[in-house]
C-alpha cells in the first residue's frame, strides 16, 4: 500500500459518490482518479487497466459535457434506459474486445491477461454508459466490482480491493438513485 494508492482510493470514492447522485463534479474528480490509477496500474504491470485510464479520461471529458449539455436542446442529460439494440451491440463489443485484448495481453507480463482484458473492456463500456446516463450502467458496475474485489485481493492491492468494495456499495446505491430519477421523469 502506497500513499499514491491511498489518495487514489479517496478520490475514487468521492468521484463515484458524486456520480451516484448525478452531480457533475463526478467527472472532474474522475479525471484526477484516472491520472493516479494510470501510474498505479502501470507500475503493477496491469497494462490493459493502465491503458484503460486513457479511455476513462476521454470518457470523463465527454461525460462532463453530456451531463451538462447532452439532453434535448443542450439541456442536462436525464437518466434513460439502454435501447435494446444498443444493449446487444454493447454485449458483442464486450465479448469481441475481451477476446482481442486477451491475445494482446498474453504477450506481456500481465499476471491475469483474460481477466484484465474482460474487466478493462466491460469497465470502459460501463463508463461510457454512465456518460450517457443509461440506468443499466449500475448493474454492469455491480458485476465488475464483484469480480474486481477478489482479483485485487489476489494481486495484493488491498486498498484498491477496499475501494472496489466501496464501489460495490455505491453502485447499488447509484442504481437505486438513478432508478428513482428515471421513474420520476417517465
Amino acid at each position: 500500500m502506497s500513499v499514491l494508492e491511498l489518495i487514489a482510493v479517496a478520490v475514487g470514492i468521492v468521484s463515484v459518490y458524486f456520480n451516484t447522485r448525478q452531480n457533475v463534479l463526478g467527472w472532474p474528480t474522475s479525471i484526477i482518479n484516472v491520472a493516479l490509477y494510470t501510474l498505479i496500474f502501470f507500475r503493477g504491470h496491469l497494462y490493459a487497466l493502465a491503458a484503460l485510464q486513457v479511455f476513462y479520461f476521454v470518457i470523463s471529458v465527454y461525460g462532463w459535457y453530456e451531463w451538462l449539455r447532452g439532453g434535448e436542446g443542450k439541456t442536462p442529460l436525464k437518466v434513460t434506459k439502454t435501447p435494446p439494440r444498443l444493449g446487444l451491440a454493447l454485449i458483442v463489443i464486450a465479448v469481441a474486445g475481451t477476446a482481442v485484448l486477451t491475445v494482446v495481453l498474453r504477450s506481456t507480463r500481465d499476471p491475469l491477461p483474460a481477466l484484465d482484458a474482460a474487466l478493462s473492456v466491460v469497465s470502459l463500456l460501463a463508463q461510457w454508459m454512465m456518460a450517457r446516463k443509461y440506468l443499466e450502467t449500475w448493474p454492469v458496475w455491480i458485476g465488475v466490482n464483484l469480480i474486481s474485489v477478489p482479483t485485487f485481493l489476489y494481486l495484493g492491492n488491498y486498498l484498491t480491493a477496499f475501494l472496489y468494495t466501496v464501489f460495490l456499495g455505491l453502485a447499488i446505491s447509484g442504481h437505486l438513485q438513478w432508478r428513482k430519477s428515471y421513474l420520476a421523469s417517465s
